[in-house]
């Protein structure tokens, strides 16, 4: 489940204070303790999301940071899809560390101050099929043994916050064991 490689890259930062598609990169985003990016529409400690605030206001915001692997665009562009930082709504993009793979609760420790805490995994919407015809079938599938696969990015709660900007290292300390894996959130 978790490959040995525990240190990454942050490639770009995004925001956008309205609920649109896509965000708008930055040169840096601050990151708020249980609240997330200041600035974003999703910031907040309840729930953000439009159809979770329809379903339930007050539960609790456990999407406050999305976070995506640069490895994925390359993979989606061997199949023609063109994707770039912050074009699916991503705050941190990120290079060097398998964020599918970690396990809920995993903690990644970006630049000087910062800490995210992983929730699980982004459940991909039919915006992205709206937005590039046959891509949402590349991010959500199942596979050869019937388990859906989720593949657009994962979500984190800040539980210290700072600032990030590209170039930041990201390092990540594990849960204690027993791991438990990603699930939507």
């Amino acid at each position: 489940m978790i490959e040995k490689n525990f240190e990454g890259t942050v490639i770009a930062v995004s925001l956008d204070k309205a609920h649109a598609f896509s965000k708008k990169q930055k040169s840096a985003i601050r990151l708020l303790a249980g609240l997330g990016v200041e600035g974003d529409a999703h910031m907040g400690a309840l729930v953000q999301h439009r159809s979770r605030v329809r379903a339930n206001p007050n539960q609790p915001n456990l999407r406050q940071v999305h976070l995506m692997h640069q490895e994925l665009f390359e993979e989606v562009a061997q199949k023609g899809f063109t994707v770039t930082p912050a074009d699916m709504g991503e705050n941190i993009t990120t290079s060097g560390i398998d964020l599918l793979a970690l396990p809920t609760g995993a903690v990644l420790h970006i630049g000087d101050e910062a800490e995210v805490e992983i929730t699980g995994l982004r459940n991909p919407c039919s915006q992205i099929e709206a937005w590039q015809p046959g891509l949402l079938k590349e991010l959500v599938y199942k596979d050869e043994a019937g388990d859906l696969v989720r593949k657009a990015g994962v979500m984190g709660i800040v539980r210290k916050g700072g600032m990030v900007k590209p170039d930041d290292r990201i390092t990540v300390t594990l849960p204690d064991e027993p791991w438990r894996k990603l699930e939507r959130v």
